[in-house]
């Protein structure tokens, strides 16, 4: 029960193989009360309805895009749960251009800025709203997911990787910020691919899922485990950790190749 009495707010679940449905589950299980929110056409694709029955919580539509909304979301949430809030799970992220298969040197700049304000921005206006508002705790707890590609090139995920990129940087500046001011501890999860309903529109997502297994030497993250580190870093006993973006994928990040891989080629040469 290392969450009991904290308040939250999640973002971002969808379906049960959301990480941020595995979040809430966690968190729930751990003794926090907490509100759901995503955008409304995602919670009208999604089953957010039946994660709300399962944890006992409310559910606040909010476009993440939009001041107005996100001020009312946190206005909302801090009403619900009768005090300020906790923890804040910021797992936000789409890109127009790869669900229309626009390859990176060709971009809609449009599509582009989109991907920008929904997947990274968003997490700036998400923590400026909640810093105007002084709606978090002291010691609060911000944790947004990220992905590798923000810091080394992944043909496939095209301008999300620049977008995560974004958001790394914005989770460190506004961390430095809200520290000062409050205390308040901001980092990012850069997490293994894992097969969520996004990481599954990826094109190429299932080789590299076996790629990524065979050079994680602890083998690929689970969503679960993803959600044990989270409710980990909502906790007080990750209080001094802040500003960080924090691997979790296995020893992946620091592995540059793996005797399996080895062996794979040689099979390729003998042959």
């Amino acid at each position: 029960m290392i969450l009991k009495g904290k308040r939250g707010i999640i973002t971002g679940a969808l379906d049960s193989n959301s990480i941020a449905w595995k979040v809430a589950l966690k968190a729930h299980a751990e003794g926090a009360t907490f509100v759901l929110t995503n955008a409304p056409v995602a919670m009208r694709m999604g089953e957010i309805k039946k994660l709300a029955a399962e944890t006992g919580s409310e559910i606040v539509p909010a476009d993440a895009t939009s001041i107005d909304e996100l001020t009312n979301l946190f206005s909302k949430s801090q009403e619900i749960l009768g005090g300020k809030i906790d923890f804040v799970l910021h797992s936000i992220g789409m890109s127009p251009n790869i669900r229309k298969n626009i390859p990176y040197t060709d971009l809609n700049y449009d599509y582009f800025m989109k991907s920008l304000d929904i997947s990274a921005i968003s997490l700036h206006k998400m923590l400026s709203v909640a810093y105007k508002m002084d709606a978090l705790s002291e010691w609060g707890s911000v944790v947004a997911l990220s992905y590798i590609a923000a810091q080394r090139v992944y043909p496939f995920y095209t301008d999300m990787a620049d977008a995560k990129a974004a958001l790394e940087s914005i989770a460190r500046s506004f961390g430095y910020h809200y520290g000062k001011a409050k205390k308040v501890r901001v980092n990012t999860i850069s997490q293994s691919p894992t097969k969520t309903t996004a990481g599954n529109g990826i094109k190429g997502f299932d080789n590299f899922y076996n790629v990524a297994e065979s050079l994680s030497p602890l083998g690929n993250a689970s969503s679960d485990a993803c959600a044990d580190f989270c409710v980990a870093l909502f906790s007080d006993y990750t209080r001094m950790v802040t500003m960080q973006n924090l691997y979790h994928d296995g020893g992946y990040s620091n592995t540059g190749i793996s005797m399996e891989l080895m062996e794979i080629f040689e099979g390729k040469t003998a042959q």
